[in-house]
């Protein structure tokens, strides 16, 4: 499979690490950011960024934290997440910046950009579309739905909602409240729900129990979903 490596680039004058991924050949190809679970840029991300190239995607694996940060523990991955929680202009304009980044790339110039990320990722790609931000296609997996206090702009990009359906951290009512916002905001959305599957469910790590744990059906299923989707709205 296709091995990419780590990638500086500066988002307004702070040093982000992220990792870039090529498809094979030199040829064009669209990109397709990668936002991380909350712990930061981990060999989970990079994994999915390989294996997007390995798709014929230019794939880019983004640091939000800046630095190249990546939790130690939990714990640590709790508070950072709270401190970008607490600035979510600073979340978005991360985001923005890595999607500047990933448009740079010389294999992507004229062709459509997506998005996808997971946890804590899953929200910074909703925050991208909610600011007004052009790329084509967005999907979420296990995110977090809540809007920023500044509400949401008119969406640009197609989204694709992965969500288990027993995820504690996203209940029922916070996804028809995601629904009622995209509906509003956005022309060309879906919402994919698996039953009797919590949060993280792409993570082989996370244990089971509580509302989370790690579901091979789940995680099947979804990269089939966003493979099809990706290849509807970044090559059609």
């Amino acid at each position: 499979m296709t091995q990419g490596t780590n990638h500086p680039y500066m988002c307004n004058g702070t040093e982000c690490i992220g990792y870039l991924a090529l498809p094979d050949g030199d040829g064009p190809a669209p990109g397709i950011l990668v936002s991380p679970a909350f712990m930061g840029l981990s060999d989970t991300e990079r994994a999915a960024c390989d294996r997007l190239a390995a798709q014929g995607y230019v794939a880019l694996g983004v640091d939000y934290y800046s630095g190249g940060t990546l939790a130690k523990d939990r714990e640590e991955a709790a508070s950072l997440m709270a401190e970008m929680q607490n600035n979510r202009p600073l979340l978005a304009e991360r985001m923005q910046g890595a999607l500047a980044e990933l448009a740079a790339q010389p294999r992507t110039k004229g062709q459509k950009l997506g998005a996808m990320g997971y946890c804590f990722g899953g929200k910074s790609v909703l925050d991208l579309a909610r600011i007004g931000a052009e790329f084509a296609a967005g999907v979420s997996l296990h995110g977090v739905y809540d809007a920023p206090p500044s509400g949401s702009q008119r969406m640009h990009p197609a989204l694709l909602i992965l969500h288990g359906w027993d995820d504690p951290l996203c209940p029922p009512d916070a996804t028809v409240a995601l629904a009622a916002e995209m509906t509003e905001h956005c022309d060309d959305w879906q919402i994919l729900s698996f039953g009797a599957t919590g949060h993280a469910f792409t993570n082989p790590k996370a244990a089971p129990g509580n509302g989370f744990g790690y579901s091979e059906k789940a995680a099947k299923r979804s990269w089939r979903a966003l493979s099809d989707f990706f290849e509807d709205e970044l090559r059609s």
